[in-house]
């Protein structure tokens, strides 16, 4: 069966079951959601390897879930599902950061041409979820982190800070939004994110005090150099 996890959103649920299961027939792992705020929180809890996102949405619709992953710096990729054929939306969707839009009612073999064509430019990279810096393995998946060679342990909220970082490299965030994307926090003590980098810097870096890859941006926050 292939790894290849895909988040169904899509608020018809005939349609959502049609999908899952044909996906599932092709080898697909899937999961389906019906609203544009539950598949916001679905994906903090998981990382799927393409979503197939409905534009019509109870609570948040299609376009307001990929601008609000976008801005995160998600960059999953996204096929957008719409029976809305103006040239408008489609140009609006693919300038969010929607990968492809497909027209609805579309026919199961185009379908699955262009989610495999989506998942083979994804890259072998992100699809193993492997990220190397330096002397340093970073596996998503097993949320497993090596350094020369040997097993470096992390706490559950480095690693989600590190695995925020390494997938948004040379981006500068503050740490207002590091709190947001990482603590899941509007508001908190910004001595929290200081502490936690000098952490990663402490087991992650040849040298803490002069880092290589955790950089300081002096009035802005933090950058990541992979």
């Amino acid at each position: 069966m292939s790894q290849h996890k895909i988040l169904i959103v899509e608020d018809d649920e005939a349609i959502a079951a049609g999908l899952a299961l044909n996906l599932k027939i092709a080898g697909y792992q899937t999961t389906v959601v019906h609203d544009g705020l539950e598949a916001l929180k679905r994906l903090e809890e998981s990382s799927p390897h393409l979503i197939l996102l409905d534009i019509n949405l109870p609570s948040e619709n299609g376009i307001g879930v990929l601008g609000t992953l976008r801005q995160s710096g998600n960059q999953v990729p996204v096929i957008i599902l719409s029976a809305r054929d103006d040239e408008y939306d489609k140009v609006a969707a693919l300038r969010l950061g929607a990968d492809d839009y497909i027209t609805k009612p579309f026919g199961l073999a185009e379908l699955m041409a262009r989610v495999a064509a989506v998942l083979r430019r994804v890259g072998t990279q992100e699809i193993s979820a492997l990220h190397r810096f330096g002397s340093v393995e970073v596996e998503l998946e097993t949320r497993s982190v090596v350094r020369q060679g040997e097993a470096i342990k992390l706490t559950h909220l480095e690693f989600e800070l590190l695995a925020f970082l390494v997938k948004n490299p040379s981006r500068v965030f503050s740490r207002e939004e590091l709190l947001r994307q990482v603590w899941k926090q509007s508001s908190g003590t910004l001595r929290t994110v200081d502490n936690f980098v000098a952490q990663l810097r402490s087991k992650l870096e040849s040298d803490p005090e002069n880092p290589r890859f955790f950089i300081t941006v002096r009035g802005s926050g933090y950058r990541f150099d992979s």
